[in-house]
């Protein structure tokens, strides 16, 4: 029985009929473009280097696919929001995630990641929305970066806008705070065996 630790890249996409065949399982990872979506998939995973982490935001720029066996997979999205990146490319960024999750049959759950300072934007919400007949983990990343106080403030907030399918968790792949329950959630999605132990 595969676990998370067993991820590895299988494809990257530039088009949603460019995925493996649309079997099986799949958890999407979501997000604005600094949200901290590629260190949480290295956390998730226990790999230093599945997703790659850098300085500049928008680095993911196709659908990302890693494999765990042959029907179960995880989905990196594209980051979108990034001011920097011309408004035609953003567009197609977000065009092509809010494809992905409006018509991928084997999509079994989303998680989206959301700096918890900055909590959820338009286009957040927008992806919110696209699904309502899967589960949705909302990470609230950096979670580290505010303290205790705050984040129950900013938690209360968010709770009266979110989908009722949203589960808020307040997340950091610094501390690693949330990443057990991220692990066993996305885990339990795909129908792996037990979560990797670090």
């Amino acid at each position: 029985m595969p676990t998370l630790r067993d991820a590895a890249f299988l494809l990257g996409a530039p088009r949603a009929r460019d995925l493996p065949p649309d079997t099986g399982a799949e958890v999407a990872f979501a997000g604005r473009s600094n949200a901290g979506k590629s260190s949480a998939l290295n956390a998730l995973t226990a790999q230093t280097g599945l997703a790659r982490v850098s300085k500049t935001p928008g680095r993911t720029q196709q659908l990302n696919v890693f494999a765990l066996s042959h029907d179960q997979r995880l989905v990196d999205l594209p980051g979108y929001g990034y001011a920097k990146v011309p408004q035609a490319l953003r567009h197609t960024f977000f065009a092509l995630t809010t494809d992905y999750l409006e018509h991928r049959r084997s999509l079994k759950g989303l998680v989206l990641l959301a700096d918890i300072r900055q909590g959820l934007k338009a286009e957040d919400h927008s992806l919110l929305q696209s699904r309502n007949d899967i589960p949705i983990l909302v990470l609230l990343s950096k979670a580290d970066k505010i303290n205790r106080g705050e984040r129950q403030r900013i938690l209360r907030e968010l709770a009266k806008v979110a989908p009722e399918t949203a589960y808020l968790l307040p997340f950091s792949a610094l501390t690693r705070e949330g990443l057990e329950e991220t692990r066993e959630t996305v885990s339990q999605w795909l129908g792996l065996g037990e979560p990797p132990a670090d």
